[in-house]
């Protein structure tokens, strides 16, 4: 067996491994993970690259969760001849059908906007490529399979999945592959997908793993600590506090699927703790709406602090006004408040959807607050904003941001780097290969040596896109 990283090698996105080889002598060929590029101008292309192998040989894919850096790519996969299943868990499944809809949609909207501005001379350059339409995501769909976690399956003779908790997003799995390379005689190899936080209200804890011959471990936050939820609740309360009495809003760019949904349960728990007055909190989203909606059928899968918030908040409506957007019409007359409001929007990281018309009218004023809640690719609109751009273009305009931009780092859903180490430290030996994957350049060379210094494992490798490594 050998596998080749095909994304997130050196990078946050774009997630997807390639594994092939022989399983008690039969030849296999599947994938963990197929997701999309964000942000960059290289984006494009490498979401166009071809698959080493034509995607009728592959045997199945494994999905570790639904964002869109794990999963988005999936209808472009089945559509180029990909006839396999694809195996998740239950609420992974039900995200994707949430999800990969609105990702074909924002590419359709994308393209006929720029279709719109070319006819009038307005456009230039090449238009937006379409990866996929509307019916494409939906045919995607059926080749589904779901098992929740802790219940072993076998997709192919001589392979064994199991999905553990990852403590990330709803439906979140660590994935624990299991080659029988001889008869009896099991190789495991664990990807760790994307971890959350311990001891992080709202969601469970990351399953610790107590085994693996070969290991993948994201390193999205491995070079730095997240603030702790005291500081993250005492910054969030100024921020909100200060924009109101000074008339602003605060827009806040949320991925629509878990921090959306963390984001309001947080300010729920603000407001029952008298720490913020009445709020009018509006979800500009749909998919984030429907999410959203989604995460109370879900509810058993919340831990006790989640499920407490949304108790409450159902006896206390009037606590928050809570308004979920539910077309374009009034996603437009948010334009118009001109203070009081907190919009939270997607794309998380600026790059799309009606988050770019919220901040094309609020960061032109110094009374408004952009607070950004999770991590900001490179090349990304979030990511000039963060590091202070004083200006920035969005639909086409540049735009003044007089705004005052605030990082929130520790509402991530990314586990930091001592939360990273308290998993790995659930492993009783050294993984026999450990690769660092789900980082930026730098942070993931940063983070193995971190491991190889503070737990004393040897083989710690930083994988390049499209290296091939025996397993």
């Amino acid at each position: 067996m050998h596998i080749q990283f095909l994304g997130a090698a050196g990078e946050v996105t774009g997630s997807k491994y390639f594994i092939e080889g022989k399983a008690c002598g039969i030849h296999h060929r599947f994938l963990i993970d197929y997701g999309m590029f964000q942000g960059g101008r290289d984006a494009v292309n490498k979401n166009l690259a071809e698959l080493p192998i034509p995607p009728e040989q592959l045997d199945f894919v494994v999905l570790t969760h639904a964002h869109i850096d794990h999963s988005g790519l999936l209808p472009r996969l089945c559509s180029q001849g990909f006839k396999g299943d694809i195996y998740c868990t239950p609420a992974t499944e039900a995200l994707l059908k949430i999800m990969l809809l609105d990702s074909a949609h924002l590419q359709e909207s994308a393209l006929e906007r720029a279709e719109k501005r070319r006819r009038l001379g307005r456009w230039k350059g090449d238009l937006p490529q379409l990866l996929y339409n509307t019916k494409l995501a939906i045919d995607c769909l059926s080749q589904i399979k779901t098992h929740p976690c802790g219940q072993p399956f076998e997709p192919a003779s001589g392979v064994r999945v199991e999905f553990r908790n990852a403590g990330h997003i709803l439906g979140a799995a660590i994935v624990l592959l299991e080659i029988e390379k001889i008869p009896g005689e099991f190789q495991r190899i664990v990807f760790s997908g994307d971890l959350g936080m311990f001891n992080q209200p709202f969601t469970c804890d990351p399953e610790l793993i107590e085994h693996a011959d070969v290991l993948l471990i994201e390193s999205t936050y491995g070079d730095r600590l997240h603030r702790t939820l005291q500081e993250t609740e005492n910054e969030l309360v100024e921020v909100i506090t200060t924009t109101m009495r000074n008339g602003g809003n605060v827009v806040m760019p949320a991925f629509a699927v878990g921090r959306t949904q963390e984001i309001i349960l947080l300010l729920t728990d603000l407001v029952r703790k008298k720490r913020l007055p009445h709020l009018k909190v509006w979800v500009d989203s749909p998919m984030a709406a429907a999410v959203t909606r989604l995460t109370e059928e879900f509810y058993a899968e919340l831990d006790e602090i989640a499920q407490s918030s949304y108790d409450w908040q159902k006896k206390n409506k009037d606590a928050i006004q809570l308004r979920l957007v539910a077309d374009v019409e009034e996603s437009k007359a948010l334009n118009k408040v001109s203070g009081g409001a907190i919009i939270l929007s997607a794309s998380g990281m600026c790059e799309a959807g009606r988050i770019l018309f919220h901040l094309a009218e609020n960061l032109p004023h110094k009374k408004n607050a952009i607070v950004i809640t999770g991590f900001q690719a490179q090349g990304t609109l979030g990511r000039r904003l963060v590091e202070g751009a004083k200006t920035v273009k969005i639909l086409g305009n540049e735009v003044a941001v007089d705004a005052s931009v605030h990082t929130i780092g520790g509402l991530s859903a990314h586990a930091d780097q001592a939360n990273l180490i308290k998993w790995l430290k659930g492993f009783k030996s050294a993984p026999q290969k450990t690769f660092v994957v789900h980082g930026e350049a730098g942070t993931t060379e940063h983070f193995a040596q971190v491991i190889e210094d503070t737990l004393g494992w040897e083989h710690v490798l930083v994988p390049h896109p499209g290296v091939i490594f025996p397993l």
